[in-house]
């Protein structure tokens, strides 16, 4: 069973990045009608582009049977839809290495280059997610497949 764990910078750190309205980065612009959380994270796209996506996460069984990494650039989600969803990771590809957090609505995330990482874990209902990733040559994608172990949810 993987226990889920709530999502912090800290914690999260050894994975990537949080991405969250960060008051140490506010920025007031435009007559002071908006307020810009600056450099939140960067895209690592090596000798890729950069681009913008639309991923829409529909709710799965929570449980954990394969991890996919990307080698060649980091790939980040913030969700769209406000609504709470679960992150995966590991240090190392395999069901015992696994790690799971609990993303407020609010809060996003950067996987590094080459983290191992599950597919999109949304809770409830279908919810839509802004992805920044990498686009260009090479083998971009890694999978790992084992046996299915269960997500334990806080009660």
């Amino acid at each position: 069973m993987i226990p889920v764990e709530p999502l912090t910078a800290g914690s999260f750190e050894p994975f990537g990045r949080v991405i969250e309205a960060d008051p140490a980065t506010a920025v007031e612009i435009n007559a002071g009608f908006t307020t810009r959380f600056h450099a939140l994270a960067t895209a690592d796209t090596g000798d890729g582009a950069a681009i913008l996506s639309i991923f829409r996460g529909r709710p799965r069984p929570l449980a954990v049977a394969m991890l996919e990494c990307h080698p060649l650039g980091s790939q980040a989600f913030m969700p769209l839809g406000g609504r709470d969803w679960l992150v995966v990771v590991a240090e190392t590809p395999g069901a015992q290495a696994c790690r799971a957090f609990h993303c407020r609505g609010d809060q996003g995330v950067q996987y590094a280059r080459g983290v191992w990482h599950h597919p999109l874990l949304v809770l409830d209902t279908p919810q839509d997610f802004l992805v920044v990733d990498r686009a260009g040559d090479g083998d971009n994608l890694q999978e790992v497949f084992f046996d299915e172990v269960p997500i334990s949810l806080p009660r």
